[in-house]
């Protein structure tokens, strides 16, 4: 690439590797009262839970000692409160607070002392959905110490009265201002008449002096986070490419996926959206990401996407947190603790757990009529195993059966002949994603499925990387009626791909990289999933996130947050269809 311009889109290339998030100080001990609750959602587990509370995963085992083994969705755990030191950070410094039943904004604002706005300004995903009963909220420690104000307030307060011969209620009434109905609500018993020697219930005014804290309004959680669903719009959109176009062994991938973003730049400004495309070689380390956030005028962009390595994603987001700029990762799905602070940042790929959680959950729902069976082809690539003992643990949970089958390559027709079910449809699941496990069992498959007479129905269930075999398996995965669950896929057969294909061959002279996830159709789908809603929703757009309207070509795009002051993970999924009529239909969840 050269120095230029191309469709008012400025070019430039500068040359940068990162620090991970510093430690932060606390001293933990658990008393009564120093602990809060989680409920455990899709995709979490213990570490990640930690991470969203800064906690220790020992921390977690030592409140809640069957986590170590494993955590079902909709499980409560004991969270430690930490107390926070004169060595913690102001952007770290808060409480965790569960809400309870009834609880209001107002309510907890009272309890912490601090105003609504300070309370919805730090869960800057609070909506009427996520102020609920179980869910968990920030308390800004630093706001917690406002200034009291001292006022004198009428209060009515209830004494203890013994009546005096010769009294009766009209006389009580009128010595303290009250009336019959509100005597008889407090003291049920006067129903039956009023007798001298009755120590009854009054309730009389009195002048008291209280302690209040100033500008503490009773507003409902529509008013506070009013002004941050306003519409903001954006004339004339500003993006900033930040990736390490000058390392070899990842150049040719960054520089693809850069070709289907200007793509997509170009097909949006063709429709009338005025677009400046920035572009930056960050290299390796995090000098000259350093050198670019530090020199160049990005503090009035709308957007910000790149960063490789956890240590430069962590210079980016800061960067954007402290400047309102959205920011957006496009290929590490393992910035956790960025993501988990940094409330406009927005993690593309989906993270492995949470693609476990949302596909084993699916497949249950899927597969809950079938003889289901694992099958260990001993194969050297265990990679799987974690995705197996979720979907196994997830069965259990449902109490849907399952079954284990070692594969012995002399006598495996026989032994799986005698767990297929000829009632039931029957799923094979190996426990790896190798082509090598795949071709140890797909002609056996094939042929007990193909059997001219009372042939079991078998379907086979396997991976994204399955995708990678399509020259090799794609008859055998059309015969077994093949599901695979992944967060991308691209018909290449489709007309939009094909079409898509055509426009890459003529702006760029070249065919795209051969891989299972091309970079740069994720580029294209990525610049137009974030254009539009910056387009049609403006700059805070991440309050209408979910109703952004773009159809993807590979890449799916769900986003949500884990908590109420978290960024966007990406939950999407697909499940992949390849049906024995030779159709493929990929669902979308």
């Amino acid at each position: 690439m050269s120095r230029g311009k191309l469709i008012t889109i400025s070019l430039l290339f500068i040359s940068s590797f990162c620090l991970y998030a510093q430690n932060i100080e606390y001293s933990f001990n658990v008393r009564e009262g120093n602990i809060f609750y989680h409920t455990v959602e899709p995709g979490q587990n213990v570490y990640r839970i930690g991470i969203m509370y800064n906690v220790a995963d020992e921390e977690i085992y030592q409140l809640n000692p069957s986590s170590r083994e494993y955590i079902k969705i909709g499980e409560t755990l004991k969270i430690p409160q930490k107390e926070i030191s004169n060595s913690t950070k102001e952007d770290d410094m808060y409480y965790f607070h569960t809400i309870q039943p009834l609880e209001t904004i107002y309510g907890v604002s009272k309890k912490y002392n601090i105003t609504g706005e300070q309370l919805a300004n730090a869960n800057p995903g609070l909506t009427q959905q996520t102020f609920s009963y179980g869910k968990n909220i920030r308390i800004p420690f630093a706001q917690t110490q406002t200034v009291p104000v001292i006022e004198k307030r009428m209060v009515t307060k209830e004494i203890e009265y013994t009546v005096k011969r010769s009294e009766t209620m009209f006389s009580i009434t009128r010595t303290f201002k009250v009336t019959n109905e509100q005597l008889i609500r407090l003291n049920p018993s006067l129903k039956s008449g009023l007798k001298a020697g009755m120590v009854i219930k009054i309730p009389v005014e009195t002048e008291e002096t209280v302690v209040v804290t100033p500008n503490r309004n009773e507003l409902d959680l529509s008013a506070l986070i009013a002004d941050r669903n306003r519409y903001i719009k954006v004339d004339h959109i500003k993006i900033a490419v930040l990736l390490p176009f000058s390392v070899f062994r990842l150049s040719q991938s960054r520089t693809e996926f850069y070709e289907g973003l200007l793509m997509a730049v170009m097909e949006m400004q063709n429709s009338g959206v005025s677009i400046e495309l920035s572009t930056y070689d960050i290299g390796e380390g995090t000098r000259n990401t350093r050198d670019i956030l530090q020199n160049e005028p990005l503090r009035d962009y709308n957007l910000l996407i790149g960063g490789e390595t956890n240590d430069q994603i962590e210079l980016i987001s800061d960067y954007a947190r402290k400047n309102g700029i959205k920011y957006v990762v496009p290929f590490s799905s393992t910035c956790d603790i960025l993501t988990s602070s940094n409330a406009s940042i927005f993690q593309v790929n989906t993270s492995s757990q949470h693609l476990h959680a949302y596909a084993t959950a699916w497949a249950c729902s899927l597969f809950s009529n079938h003889n289901i069976i694992f099958v260990n082809t001993n194969d050297r690539r265990d990679d799987k195993m974690q995705f197996v003992r979720d979907f196994k643990a997830d069965l259990t949970q449902r109490t849907l059966p399952f079954r284990d089958l070692n594969y012995n390559p002399d006598s495996f027709s026989a032994d799986l002949s005698d767990y297929l079910s000829p009632n039931r449809p029957n799923l094979i699941v190996p426990l790896s994603s190798s082509l090598e496990a795949l071709n140890k069992i797909r002609g056996t498959l094939r042929l007990l499925a193909d059997a001219p007479r009372q042939a079991p129905q078998i379907t086979l269930f396997g991976y994204p990387e399955w995708q990678q075999y399509t020259n090799e398996c794609l008859e055998d995965f059309y015969a077994l009626n093949t599901y695979i669950y992944t967060s991308f896929y691209a018909n290449n057969l489709s007309p939009d791909i094909q079409q898509f294909h055509a426009g890459y061959r003529f702006w760029f002279n070249k065919n795209m990289i051969q891989s299972s996830q091309r970079y740069a159709l994720l580029g294209y789908d990525t610049g137009r999933f974030f254009i539009s809603a910056i387009h049609t929703f403006g700059s805070n757009f991440e309050n209408n996130i979910r109703q952004v309207n773009e159809k993807s070509l590979q890449k799916g795009f769900r986003f949500e947050r884990v908590s109420n002051w978290s960024g966007f993970f990406n939950t999407n999924l697909y499940m992949v269809h390849y049906k024995r009529d030779y159709t493929i239909t990929r669902y979308e969840r």
